[in-house]
């Protein structure tokens, strides 16, 4: 290689300061030293860069056209540096999210506001999907982060708790047990219940709350989501068994929120992959996730 950097550096600083004295200040080293590398760097081009007229020194027209291409290089240096910068500052970039739709009702929408404060010019890309789909897309890299509740369990992939997310009994404004502080289970039977598929995990964790098969009622209204579940509560369509988080979601301003005695949770977790190491915008979205339930 017949130029290194620091030949360059050289070359760069007597064609911007015009001298031998003004690129020795410009790079705090001294004349001689300037002096020996440039006519080290001539001797290896096979090209006079400099000439000495009436004691001044002037580029010679090789000089101006190598300075062309070191005046290219050198903005490309500032550019990896300002991208290096922007990395450092999370200013740009995108973060790629799942998570399960009950939490893009709730959660997820408080956190991405939050994180978009810190920084305006990250990209984020949200999708809502159920467990199996939300694995894969964290399996094939679709996503960086995965957040939901229930377990989503595979080999490849590291999980970190978030949130307890208990669940809560909702009913309408007004109802009998609404004033009470907490209600338990069997206070519940004889209502008109809205509850969930018995083949999805939110349906399973529910069916633990009122113990064998003999004991639970039967739902009148069965749906998949617990978001769901609280617009029928708030449109009078009965009472529902739902996760804190959701209940905390957009404003249900029919229906209260009455602990269980007794209760099981629906644990937040975010996801990643295992081996994958994290990107910063991601490091920070989690560390917003972890802020958030401290705030709670």
């Amino acid at each position: 290689m017949k130029l290194n950097l620091r030949q360059i550096e050289v070359f760069r600083a007597i064609m911007l300061s015009g001298s031998i004295s003004g690129a020795s200040k410009l790079l705090f080293v001294s004349q001689p030293a300037v002096s020996r590398l440039i006519a080290y760097t001539e001797q290896r081009l096979g090209l006079m860069l400099f000439q000495r007229i009436k004691g001044r020194l002037y580029p010679t027209p090789e000089a101006h056209r190598l300075f062309v291409e070191v005046t290219a290089l050198y903005q490309n240096v500032q550019r990896v540096n300002e991208v290096a910068d922007n990395l450092v500052e999370n200013r740009e970039g995108q973060l790629r999210l799942s998570c399960s739709p009950s939490l893009g009702q709730s959660l997820l929408p408080r956190a991405i506001a939050q994180f978009r404060r810190r920084y305006p010019q990250m990209r984020i890309v949200l999708q809502t999907q159920i467990p199996a789909t939300l694995q894969q897309a964290l399996l094939t890299q679709q996503v960086e982060l995965g957040v939901a509740y229930m377990p989503v369990e595979h080999p490849s992939l590291a999980s970190q708790p978030l949130y307890e997310n208990k669940i809560v009994a909702v009913l309408p404004k007004g109802h009998p047990l609404a004033a009470q502080g907490q209600v338990e289970i069997r206070d519940l039977v004889m209502e008109p219940l809205i509850g969930y598929s018995a083949d999805i995990p939110f349906g399973m964790l529910i069916n633990r709350l009122f113990g064998d098969e003999d004991s639970r009622p039967e739902p009148l209204i069965e749906v998949q989501q617990a978001h769901v579940a609280c617009a029928l509560v708030q449109a009078g369509a009965g009472v529902a068994l739902v996760d804190e988080i959701t209940v905390a979601g957009p404003t249900w301003s029919k229906v209260v929120a009455v602990p269980i005695r007794g209760t099981v949770s629906a644990p937040v977790n975010v996801f990643h992959l295992q081996l994958q190491p994290l990107s910063r915008p991601a490091l920070a979205f989690i560390n917003v996730l972890h802020n958030l339930e401290q705030q709670n």
